[in-house]
């Protein structure tokens, strides 16, 4: 058995070369490459490694810890979690800046290598710069942050503990059931300590994502619960996506006459065009799919996680007669809403199912074509709100008066509502651009709005909705898909948490736009105080002497060296997505929109916490609404 002598850093760069993955037949690398911020737990051990040989790995610096991972996280998404980037970061803040991240990760279930630096295994110099102390315990650090966001967690402080770990970290990756972070924080001095490894530990290694088929007993299950339904619904959720779903979806679909609604991670898994995709549902949902939600006596939950959001902090459905048979690789996620329980690849099982509803139709009628009709004109009706000096009436009502409307469209020198400009940018845009987006309003306008007329052009990370995500993870799309255009969708309050790898993305030329919606505040946050009950408190972007902030974004992009453009009517918005297409450069659109203009709730609620006693009568009415609410909803 032969030997060879490396350091642990190296021997983990040259496992990462030899990882491939099989999907239906095809077989590629499963390591696309390694994003990096180098500091002194890391540049010497990690860093030289890469020096030495990187092998096929792309090697790519980032700015921020968080961001770059963000910008990996999302590559994975768009490669349908077929491929990953690993993520170097130094010890102490530089791994504690990855926790967002790896939370992020988790929430997604989407596949990252996480490699934070740690500090020594001798202890020899303790306390190193950075290192924490307890006085209960020396050998906790700041990495063991990670294992509340990790879907595997290991520490590595000997070189020969490194094979066992990174082949546990690649099976949970691999696994469409698990598929999540894997963290290894691997000792700094470690990192450079030599080892005989064997040889054969190098070799090539495939991991099968093998399709799970439903057993006989789930099929029938499943097709008589369908069978004996009226009114079902489909829930289109991430696992739908990723397992490729999209045409035994519209197949189920056409044929039986049963309405498909989608989760923010299961948008445009199915295209907007397709005449039974009613469109999101939920809290960010559209009047029709809420309409089918509120009559489905049996609801067809294929890969979604039942977030809130999905389910209207469930009260979207009758849940006193409705029924739940739920699709899902993970058999955690099929006993939620105490559903059927089908515990399979979404695209086989709804394939087998197929087979099983001959003659089945569904009582809706002509009620589907009807409902989405109705919501093509209320989405029509909001791609031209026209603001008015005198009477104007927002689409969130009742929050700010007339007055504080008016000094916001004089500060921020726009008319522009918000629901207008995201019309505006999806009839401008390419068909085939990828859109991304994560936090504030935003996701709420887009999942109701933003018609994807191209399969899986849609990528919002609302399962952790981490602001900041968008402009890296616009990165990420863009190294799954250099050919096409790529879109974050930010506003300015998530722009200010996080936008360094917009940097990046000029350093490495590979483009992105960014669509900056400034409002000058946290504006969906305050839309939310406002409606139970408290003051605009703390969301405006307000200077001392309480005048609004006009900040001038376009000139900080421009300064990065990105094209930059500023447009606050709907033709300066278009000539300027039209020109973005022809550069070659990052390019940053400053859109100044109006506040509480974004579109509201369809026949939704959300419960967040109202304070149960307070001085406020119009805090303690809230309080009230959502006792009566919790009264219909379902306890668990």
């Amino acid at each position: 058995m032969g030997r060879v002598r490396l350091t642990t850093a190296q021997a983990l760069i040259k496992f990462l070369n030899q990882q491939y993955i099989h999907v239906d037949g095809e077989e590629f690398p499963f390591v696309e490459g390694i994003f990096n911020v180098f500091g002194h737990g890391n540049v010497v051990g990690i860093g030289q490694a890469l020096e030495q040989d990187a092998g096929h790995l792309k090697v790519i610096q980032g700015k921020n810890e968080q961001g770059m991972a963000h910008a990996a996280i999302a590559y994975s998404r768009e490669m349908l979690r077929r491929k990953i980037y690993a993520v170097t970061t130094s010890a102490g803040p530089g791994s504690a800046n990855l926790i967002a991240a790896a939370g992020t990760a988790l929430a997604n279930n989407i596949p990252v290598l996480l490699l934070p630096a740690d500090t020594f295994a001798t202890r020899q110099p303790d306390p190193v710069l950075q290192q924490l102390e307890h006085e209960h315990s020396t050998a906790i650090t700041t990495n063991d942050a990670f294992l509340a966001v990790s879907r595997y967690w290991d520490r590595v402080t000997r070189p020969e503990q490194l094979m066992s770990s990174l082949i546990r970290a690649f099976e949970v990756m691999t696994d469409p059931g698990k598929a999540g972070p894997a963290t290894i924080c691997i000792s700094q001095d470690v990192e450079g300590e030599a080892f005989d490894y064997d040889e054969q530990f190098f070799e090539k290694r495939v991991h099968y994502l093998d399709r799970k088929a439903p057993v006989e007993r789930e099929l029938r299950g499943a097709a008589e619960r369908i069978k004996a339904s009226k009114k079902p619904i489909i829930i289109v959720g991430g696992g739908a996506r990723y397992s490729g779903a999209r045409d035994i979806l519209i197949k189920l679909s056409e044929k039986h006459n049963i309405p498909l609604v989608e989760t923010q991670a299961g948008k445009s898994t199915v295209e907007s065009s397709f005449p039974k995709n009613l469109g999101g549902v939920g809290i960010l949902g559209t009047m029709a799919a809420n309409k089918a939600a509120r009559q489905a006596d049996l609801v067809i939950g294929v890969g979604t996680r039942y977030t809130d959001f999905t389910t209207s902090s469930k009260t979207a459905f009758d849940f006193e007669g409705t029924k739940f048979l739920n699709i899902n690789v993970s058999r955690l996620q099929t006993y939620k809403l105490d559903g059927f329980q089908v515990v399979a690849d979404a695209k086989v099982a709804l394939e087998k199912l197929e087979a099983l509803l001959v003659g089945y139709e569904t009582e809706y009628g002509e009620s589907l074509k009807e409902w989405k009709g109705e919501w093509l004109i209320e989405r029509n009706r909001l791609s031209k709100v026209t603001f008015s000096r005198e009477n104007f009436m927002p689409e969130i009502k009742s929050q700010f008066s007339q007055q504080v409307l008016n000094e916001y469209s004089d500060t921020l020198n726009t008319e522009l509502a918000q629901s207008t400009a995201m019309v505006a940018i999806n009839d401008t845009v390419n068909p085939d651009s990828v859109v991304v987006g994560s936090a504030g309003s935003l996701p709420g306008d887009l999942q109701r709005l933003w018609h994807s007329s191209v399969p899986n052009t849609y990528h919002l990370e609302y399962g952790f909705s981490c602001m900041g995500y968008e402009i890296a993870g616009t990165l990420g799309a863009k190294l799954a898909h250099p050919d096409r255009e790529v879109y974050a969708m930010v506003g300015d309050g998530s722009f200010l948490m996080l936008h360094s790898e917009l940097i990046t993305s000029i350093q490495y030329n590979h483009k992105i736009n960014v669509l900056l919606f400034d409002n000058s505040g946290f504006g969906c946050i305050n839309n939310l105080q406002m409606e139970n009950g408290s003051g605009t408190y703390c969301c405006e972007f307000r200077t001392h002497d309480n005048k609004i902030m006009n900040i001038d974004y376009a000139k900080v992009a421009e300064g990065y060296g990105a094209k930059t453009y500023r447009a606050n009517t709907v033709d300066e918005l278009k000539d300027a997505l039209e020109d973005a297409k022809k550069q070659s450069v990052s390019t940053l659109i400053e859109i100044k929109v109006l506040p509480k203009t974004m579109t509201d709730g369809y026949d939704s609620w959300w419960n967040v916490g109202v304070a149960e006693v307070s001085e406020q009568e119009s805090v303690q009415k809230a309080y009230e609404v959502r006792q009566e609410k919790l009264k219909r909803a379902k306890q668990y």
